[in-house]
């Protein structure tokens, strides 16, 4: 079912319903589960998060009773993927009885649901639902010499069927199944009187037949409607997504009000997924990566200048371009998440490149033009490489622009965190590139270095 807003300046323009999916989709679901795809108008004035929050607000008044998670349809599938549920952040609860992992787990929601930052916590369905039990008598089994097994194929051929051959028409082939009829398949109250054969022995020229009522006790029970398992063990699952929070702080505190407030039952634990583990993995990742680049930079740096304190302070520009990443995402109110661990990695590779730019050309002059280490040589040196670092940072801050003044627009969330560390750190370490850097050159770099020393080199820096 599809429907169009009327109001060509609404902030939903269409929404699409779908429910439940085909048995053979990739991610089957029950009937009982819908979806509504919207579409955001990227004119409106409100955005995103501001729409989904409100979205939330509403569908939670207007339809209680009903679970209800608001979230793109890729971020749904991403987190599918990843932890098999469709949230951001996944408390799985292992076990074995089922009213035993319902309680736990309504346990669970209570504890959590007035922590800040995160959407209302909603519990897996498990509903008790009719179902037609029959239970076979052990010792009536062994009387007639039957087998659980047996039996069991008897039934399943008469109520689900059994292919037994094929039937050819011209090209096509057709199963031929064999099973009770229509009527009889669904006439549950007489479903006792069905014959079953018994076994053939040697000494019997035909074989005899019973009924099942006289090895089965048949009657009405009820079930769990389903029964999810993950590594071979039963598990349910409490969900929720974020809103205005990073994913890390919102799940080490739901970790501690869980341990606090929860009590699990012996043989129970609790396991926590969802999209939080793949961002501390790949935030792991990316910390031990930057670590080795840092380490490598250092070992190459040391190859081209003459002392570690010249080396030292070429990456002094990773923390004066961290902290104008840092301060751009405060300022423009958001988290650290890994599309943002990315600028940062991004953004001290450029960092460190106008540094290098800027040292290498105060050795170029003391070696190449016979400037003493002065600050009129410092200065001079400064001013030459002004206009390329800048041009480096307006080139890069003015195709960045864009990203961050619209990153709010559906389709720009990776990129607009990305954009902004980047953005934020360029402006500080720009300044500080030639308000801080060449004083510090000065102060601390004159011991090091001589005119024989950088004579006596064999690198042209």
């Amino acid at each position: 079912m599809q429907k169009t807003d009327e109001r060509p300046d609404g902030e939903i323009l269409s929404f699409v319903r779908r429910t439940g999916r085909a048995e053979m989709d990739e991610h089957a679901s029950p009937v009982n589960f819908g979806e509504y795809i919207l579409s955001m108008n990227p004119d409106s004035e409100t955005n995103r998060e501001e729409i989904l929050a409100e979205l939330l607000e509403k569908l939670s008044d207007e339809a209680p009773g009903v679970d209800i998670e608001v979230e793109q349809p890729l971020a749904h599938l991403i987190s599918h993927m990843v932890s098999g549920v469709y949230a951001q952040i996944a408390i799985k609860i292992h076990g074995d009885d089922l009213d035993t992992l319902g309680r736990v787990a309504e346990q669970v929601k209570s504890s959590i649901q007035d922590i800040p930052g995160i959407t209302p916590p909603i519990v897996e369905p498990i509903r008790e639902t009719a179902e037609l039990h029959i239970e076979l008598r052990a010792d009536d089994l062994a009387l007639h010499g039957l087998t659980r097994e047996y039996v069991a194929n008897v039934l399943q051929t008469a109520l689900q069927g059994e292919v037994v051959s094929q039937v050819l028409e011209g090209q096509r082939r057709f199963d031929l199944l064999v099973r009770l009829e229509e009527e009889y398949r669904t006439d549950y109250a007489n479903l006792g009187r069905l014959r079953i054969d018994l076994p053939h022995h040697a000494d019997e020229t035909e074989r005899g037949q019973i009924e099942l009522r006289e090895v089965a006790d048949i009657g009405e029970g009820t079930g769990p409607n389903s029964v999810n398992r993950e590594n071979a063990r039963r598990r349910i699952v409490i969900r929720c997504n974020t809103q205005g929070r990073d994913l890390a702080s919102a799940v080490d505190e739901i970790k501690q009000r869980v341990g606090e407030e929860v009590q699990m039952p012996v043989g129970y634990f609790i396991e926590y997924g969802g999209q939080f583990e793949s961002q501390q993995r790949a935030t792991q990742l990316i910390i031990v990566l930057a670590g080795i680049s840092v380490v490598g930079m250092f070992v190459v740096l040391m190859l081209l200048f003459p002392s570690v304190r010249i080396v030292l302070q070429i990456l002094n520009a990773l923390p004066t371009a961290f902290i104008g990443g840092v301060l751009a995402l405060v300022i423009s109110q958001q988290s650290l998440t890994v599309a943002s661990l990315v600028g940062f990695i991004s953004l001290g590779g450029i960092a460190v490149r106008n540094g290098i730019l800027l040292v290498t050309h105060y050795f170029h002059l003391m070696k190449e033009e016979n400037e003493e280490f002065s600050e009129a040589m410092i200065i001079r040196g400064s001013l030459e490489r002004l206009a390329p670092v800048l041009m480096t940072a307006l080139t890069a801050g003015i195709g960045l622009i864009p990203l961050v003044l619209g990153g709010q627009e559906p389709g720009r969330e990776i990129l607009y965190p990305v954009a902004t560390v980047i953005l934020g750190g360029l402006t500080t370490s720009t300044f500080c590139e030639f308000l801080i850097h060449p004083g510090l050159f000065w102060k601390f770099s004159g011991k090091a270095i001589t005119i024989e020393d950088l004579r006596s080199k064999k690198e042209d820096f």
